[in-house]
């Protein structure tokens, strides 16, 4: 099998980020998995995975940029295992993706943070996570906005300003947990969070996969 491996290596070279993920299984990637409280946004983000290690970085990129399942398994474990144990159960919580620019979208074809939640909540199906629910057409991107890898850290907030609008009102007797990919300097989870306490939400937890 292993000989087949590297023959098949040699005609198809994995990508980097790729071979990474291959040798690591669902139980090491949990492992992983340590939430702590970032003071980047108000209120405080949680986020799940430390981006600095290499597995973490890997699952990132191959969901964000090529759309792997096997990415989408790793990060929607991590997701479901925080949902699971997430003390606000006896409030009706709606997970809110970031949305994707529309011009990203079509690139893409795809938003990542969507297709992880999906996978979270399916897997928790039967465990009682019905107060749980998917809303990913809450949240809009009323402008479109330059890629936030491209800025230097003094000028993501200002690209993110006012980037985000409610499509329907908040329920202010729910719990809205915003959900992205990465928090760096928080510019995108307080734009959106900022969008839903303007459409009535007083009760927010912004949140990230890796940080």
């Amino acid at each position: 099998m292993m000989d087949l491996r590297r023959w098949l290596d040699f005609l198809f070279p994995p990508r980097a980020d790729e071979a990474v993920l291959r040798d690591v299984s669902t139980d090491e990637f949990l492992g992983l998995v340590s939430p702590i409280l970032v003071s980047a946004t108000s209120p405080e983000a949680v986020a799940l995975l430390p981006f600095s290690h290499a597995s973490v970085r890997a699952a990132i990129h191959e969901a964000k940029y090529r759309g792997s399942e096997r990415a989408f398994t790793f990060l929607a474990a991590a997701l479901a295992d925080y949902l699971r144990d997430y003390d606000e159960r006896s409030r009706k919580t709606i997970l809110v993706p970031i949305p994707l620019g529309k011009e990203r979208r079509r690139e893409r074809g795809f938003n990542q943070v969507h297709e992880v939640t999906l996978r979270a909540l399916r897997s928790l199906d039967g465990e009682g996570a019905y107060r749980l629910v998917l809303d990913p057409n809450l949240l809009e991107r009323v402008r479109e906005t330059v890629s936030q890898v491209s800025l230097p850290r003094h000028a993501r907030k200002e690209n993110m300003r006012g980037a985000f609008g409610a499509a329907h009102p908040a329920n202010p007797a729910y719990t809205y947990i915003v959900i992205d990919d990465v928090l760096t300097t928080g510019a995108t989870l307080q734009s959106a969070a900022d969008a839903l306490a303007k459409a009535g939400a007083t009760h927010i937890i912004p949140l990230a996969l890796a940080h």
